[in-house]
């Protein structure tokens, strides 16, 4: 998909940026100049299969999707647009079921919705339903995913690979006695108390290919090196028995209700106690620190003790996960 991006979009259109964060820097969002203001603007859209799954929906999906994206660029959510694709035939129950949880999400993240659009494909030409979403924040002190410096610690405001294990285990119908749901939620609280605290130097939701693609991302970016601690790293042991059931990597998987931090090193235990008394912050841990060693390049040192690559996925583990 960056591939796709780079070589192709990015090649072909002219007009990319509008303030100090445009197309280019292929952040969670882009800035918008305004007089004294920076407004931040980004837009996604949701797939996820099922619609329906424990712990949310596409509707609470969307919402903090976009939230969460306005949020690790240090922009509180002020209004939010959302367009639907639905398919004919697609039951009115299950779409007031999916307004009602955009209603309670965004009421959750004080993001108003303002405006949106409504769409019916033929039956068979989509799976149910498509949310897209596009939310305009305001920043007093802008965060990019590019930020990081030596000696920078690395914080993860909560447990790996909740959502996407949660998705693949109720997609295959695999039954678990542990309660495994989706982590999905509204960032924007969390993610100001630690801004409140100051210190912060980049931010990133390690969304779609997980925390280890948005480490690798943020080092690369910012030409550094992450080393991160395999034993710091919180991952539920429901979430790691079933990954290994799946045969997938939970540090690859998407997250829906976690942010990456990077704060200074002298900053780091005040962020991470106002962290941890935020209501999707209680189980945030500082989970490695920048290094000037193998730049552009993201080192996991093992349990045992050794050192490996934390290398990108190569491709999607696990389609239509958001």
């Amino acid at each position: 998909m960056m591939k796709l991006i780079v070589d192709v979009a990015l090649k072909e259109l002219s007009l990319r940026r509008a303030g100090e964060v445009g197309l280019d820097e292929l952040d969670d969002g882009a800035t918008i100049s305004l007089g004294d203001k920076t407004l931040v603007l980004t837009t996604d859209s949701h797939t996820v299969k099922p619609l329906f799954f424990p712990g949310g929906d596409i509707g609470r999906l969307a919402v903090a999707g976009t939230v969460n994206d306005l949020a690790v660029m240090g922009a509180r959510p002020l209004a939010m647009a959302c367009a639907a694709v639905l398919e004919e035939g697609f039951l009115v129950e299950d779409f007031r079921k999916i307004c009602q949880s955009i209603d309670t999400a965004a009421q959750e993240a004080k993001v108003t919705l303002i405006t949106g659009y409504t769409k019916e494909m033929e039956r068979g030409s989509l799976d149910g339903a498509i949310l897209n979403t596009t939310g305009i924040g305001v920043t007093e002190t802008l965060v990019t995913d590019h930020g990081l410096k030596p000696g920078n610690k690395i914080i993860v405001t909560g447990t790996i690979g909740d959502h996407g294990v949660t998705i693949l285990a109720h997609r295959e119908g695999i039954s678990v006695d542990v309660d495994l749901r989706s982590d999905v939620a509204p960032l924007w609280e969390t993610v100001e108390t630690a801004l409140k605290v100051g210190g912060v130097t980049a931010m990133k939701d390690p969304t779609r290919g997980g925390l280890a693609a948005a480490l690798n991302d943020m080092a690369s970016k910012a030409n550094v090196g992450i080393l991160v601690k395999e034993a710091d790293i919180p991952i539920l042991p429901a979430v790691r028995s079933m990954s290994e059931m799946l045969g997938i990597d939970p540090l690859q998987i998407t997250n829906e209700g976690k942010a990456i931090i990077g704060v200074e090193s002298e900053r780091c235990d005040g962020v991470l106690a106002a962290i941890r008394k935020s209501k999707y912050g209680k189980n945030a841990c500082v989970i490695g620190e920048v290094t000037t060693d193998y730049r552009g390049d993201v080192m996991l040192e093992t349990v045992v003790g050794g050192r490996r690559l934390l290398d990108a996925p190569v491709g999607d583990p696990a389609p239509r996960i958001c």
